[in-house]
């Protein structure tokens, strides 16, 4: 079940939100776990039993961990949730490398990828981890903590909530008129950037992805789309998760700080997948280390992190060679590239990380390597296409106002306009006025979107 799609916004969320606040409070996380078992459910039926298994064996694990506090307790829990995610995630990726470097026949397992798996893992992790490092005890009720890992808002993909961020609000936590009417004007906000602008710009990618009409200005076309394209995606699905989430009374952390602003990879990996990229530092690159042991030390401890970084969003080293990019260019910056850059103008600067990061999803996008090194030589003509023809000219004219939306959407400028006005007396009183109308107006368009048209994948269930 999607959250933009019509049995999940007029059926499924309404009846939850009914539920929850008519029951009394000690039902509250009850109705909170049935809505997300269901909702799990209904897109994996048999995986439901593999998700409520590990958190069974998580609740178990760490309060034993808690008593014991021994490092083989610890081993032991991570042991088996890492062995599951990489069980079904990554064993025809082994099995296939293993086949081609021996030649070997080694069957596939064929085994489907259960949905949230990546994310509900590492939310495991952390609270295991950190039951052990003593930054939060081991949860005595089961339902809490299977509320906390099966919660539906952010179960399937992110943001990473970690435990310690919510722990007291699964005891404790306000629901009242302003939390619930931000949480729906923030889920809103997300739905119309999904389905309005990131589906439109997915259409787009994918007409380029099939034509045989490419141009130079078209594989331009298509780079710069799928970069808005992802941004936008992922993005409004955090958007949608933090709103559901202050629905009910959670306080999710902010998971993108608009990174195509940032002038340099380093700030980018700050405001992009903020949850996720916080998560490697404090629990792979700070245990391995960090910066604390010597540059040989250093250099090898972003390459772990950036290696698994890239083959945890998908088996393909497509996604292993993306991670590496990013910690490559991570490497130059640290070492000396950082203090060249701060002597450059702030366009120029822009315009080196909005190009790296630009090539990098051309990476992550493509199937293979193969394809992802035809995208970007295409960039410069050397695919053989001609700089412009009939077909481009018709695609640009076409998307041309959603890329137009895009491109300032995906900057503060709105945002910092609206947020001037707002300390203006008569302005604000206008916004806020106008702000139901427009959420209103958002919600009814996103509708007949839905019900008109079929497209509405979302990137990041790939992972």
């Amino acid at each position: 079940m999607l959250f933009t799609s019509i049995s999940f916004l007029y059926y499924f969320l309404p009846i939850v939100i009914i539920l929850y606040f008519i029951v009394p409070k000690k039902f509250k996380n009850f109705i909170l776990f049935l809505s997300s078992i269901f909702f799990y459910f209904c897109g994996e039926p048999i995986y439901t039993f593999l998700m409520i298994g590990e958190i069974f064996i998580a609740y178990v694990g760490a309060r034993y961990l808690e008593k014991h506090m021994k490092k083989s307790i610890l081993v032991s829990l991570l042991a088996i949730h890492i062995g599951a995610l990489g069980l079904f995630k990554y064993s025809d990726f082994t099995i296939n490398n293993i086949n081609q470097i021996f030649g070997s026949k080694i069957p596939l397992l064929k085994l489907a990828l259960p949905i949230g798996i990546s994310f509900y893992t590492f939310q495991i992790i952390s609270y295991v981890v950190d039951v052990y490092r003593g930054k939060v005890k081991a949860q005595k009720s089961f339902l809490k903590l299977a509320t906390y890992v099966s919660l539906f808002p952010q179960l399937i993909a992110g943001p990473i909530v970690r435990y310690e961020t919510i722990e007291k609000e699964l005891d404790s936590r306000t629901s009242n008129f302003e939390n619930f009417a931000y949480g729906v004007r923030r889920f809103v906000i997300g739905l119309g950037k999904k389905v309005l602008i990131a589906n439109m710009l997915g259409e787009l990618c994918d007409v380029f992805s099939t034509t045989n009409e490419k141009s130079i200005l078209f594989y331009w076309i298509f780079a710069i789309s799928y970069s808005l394209q992802i941004y936008f995606d992922f993005s409004a699905y955090s958007d949608m998760a933090i709103g559901l989430g202050r629905m009910f009374g959670f306080h999710f952390l902010e998971n993108f700080n608009y990174p195509y602003i940032s002038k340099s990879i380093t700030e980018f990996w700050r405001r992009w997948h903020m949850s996720l990229s916080s998560w490697f530092r404090d629990y792979v690159y700070i245990p391995l280390g960090g910066n604390r042991k010597g540059t040989i030390i250093l250099v090898r401890n972003i390459f772990i992190v950036w290696a698994l970084t890239g083959i945890w969003h998908g088996a393909n080293w497509t996604f292993v060679i993306w991670g590496l990019m990013f910690g490559i260019m991570l490497i130059i910056e640290k070492l000396f590239l950082t203090k060249h850059l701060e002597k450059m103008p702030s366009i120029l600067q822009r315009i080196y990380v909005l190009f790296t990061v630009m090539i990098s999803f051309i990476i992550f996008n493509a199937n293979s390597i193969g394809e992802a090194w035809n995208n970007i030589i295409g960039l410069f003509g050397a695919n053989g296409e001609s700089l412009i023809n009939a077909s481009t000219v018709y695609y640009l004219k076409s998307y041309l106002v959603v890329l137009v939306i895009a491109i300032i959407g995906s900057t503060p400028l709105l945002k910092n306009i609206i947020e001037k006005l707002k300390t203006k007396t008569n302005a604000n009183k206008i916004i806020n006025l106008l702000e139901p109308i427009a959420m209103a107006s958002i919600l009814i368009i996103v509708t007949a979107y839905l019900v008109d048209n079929s497209y509405n994948p979302f990137l990041y269930f790939r992972f």
